[in-house]
């Protein structure tokens, strides 16, 4: 199952393919999520920070977003990037074993909740990373912080409904009124999520989630269903017309409006606003050194525009805001007037609850 972080790398390359972007400007972003690897750079650094991320690709650079404001501000030391996924299970066997060679790792809410109960995670010490430098309590958790953030939001071919458009996940569940195939991740996180609005549960207190309820209501739709695993598949799922409604990442929604001329829409309203929590494993070699790396990723708020400009991802500092130029506002997930509509997925509840729920999901979508 591919996650939000490894499809905002396969955007990026495949920006550079389509010469949209150049080679320097493709390392930048990679950089900026996380995902170059230098092999010479830990024998010279005096020190060394390892950031790991989900690229699934070894190029060189320099991280120009995270790793050289902190970089300017600590001479001395330099922050490794490290592409090879930072999975909760392979978190969970390097801190077991003894073997930690990661210090700050691109993970969730629902990981950081799932491993910090385990006391697998080093506790965010908020003396050193200022809470005030994010724009909820869902982005500073205690085992976490998010210098970014991403949305699922509700994608539509506007040329299937000339008589009005989906407005929520009620309209999405409502096969009557808006005929044709629905695409949902295969994942109840999300998934669940809608189908409780869809309920009609109210955004402002949708958790704790109804599990029984919210599998029941997907079963409704199950007929009329199709899943996606990655998000190049989800944006080919509405390209081909396979699904003319679904629930998708609002980065490949940015892409599939914009290179259909406004064909295919989406809408903020009941979103689900998702934090890019970093975490670090319990005995990570940097030590405290980690704390001021992720109060300088949260306090940058210009570096958190630019990932937004390059990809997509949402700036989680509350002065990004008013540095977003207005063309990325439409498509900004943190933007106040689209924040405002949507819901903050709650984490801790997800991370007490996903591996029953989401194995329940999966037995259903593919019973």
């Amino acid at each position: 199952m591919q996650s939000f972080q490894q499809d905002c790398v396969e955007l990026a390359f495949r920006k550079f393919q389509r010469g949209e972007i150049s080679r320097r400007g493709l390392m930048a972003g990679l950089a900026a999520l996380g995902v170059a690897v230098g092999e010479g750079a830990q024998a010279q650094a005096a020190r060394q920070l390892v950031m790991v991320n989900w690229g699934g690709v070894a190029n060189q650079g320099f991280g120009n977003f995270y790793g050289a404001p902190f970089s300017a501000a600590n001479p001395g030391v330099t922050v490794v990037q490290d592409s090879t996924g930072p999975s909760a299970g392979r978190i969970r066997s390097m801190v077991e074993s003894g073997r930690v060679t990661w210090d700050l790792c691109d993970s969730s809410a629902t990981s950081s909740y799932l491993l910090g109960g385990m006391n697998l995670l080093n506790k965010v010490d908020y003396s050193v990373v200022d809470r005030s430098n994010v724009i909820g309590p869902t982005f500073a958790l205690e085992h976490g912080a998010a210098p970014y953030s991403f949305s699922n939001v509700l994608v539509y071919d506007s040329t299937k409904f000339p008589n009005g458009a989906p407005t929520g996940w009620a309209d999405f569940w409502d096969l009557q009124k808006f005929p044709g195939t629905r695409l949902l991740r295969r994942d109840a996180a999300g998934a669940l999520d809608g189908a409780q609005m869809a309920l009609g549960k109210s955004p402002e207190n949708l958790y704790p989630l109804d599990i029984r309820a919210c599998l029941a209501k997907v079963r409704e739709i199950r007929r009329s269903l199709v899943f996606w695993n990655s998000g190049s598949e989800s944006e080919q799922f509405i390209r081909t017309g396979e699904a003319v409604m679904g629930m998708i990442w609002h980065t490949r929604a940015k892409v599939l409006e914009q290179e259909s001329n406004g064909r295919f829409k989406f809408i903020w309203n009941q979103g689900i606003l998702q934090p890019g929590i970093f975490v670090s494993p319990r005995g990570n070699p940097g030590g405290d050194l980690v704390q001021k790396l992720l109060a300088s990723m949260l306090a940058n708020a210009a570096p958190q525009v630019e990932l937004l400009k390059f990809l997509g991802n949402g700036p989680t500092n509350p002065n990004a805001a008013a540095l977003v130029p207005e063309e990325f506002k439409r498509f900004n997930p943190t933007d106040p007037a689209n924040a405002r509509v949507q819901v903050a997925q709650d984490g801790r509840w997800w991370g007490q609850n996903y591996a029953q729920a989401n194995a329940d999901y999966i037995d259903m979508v593919t019973g």
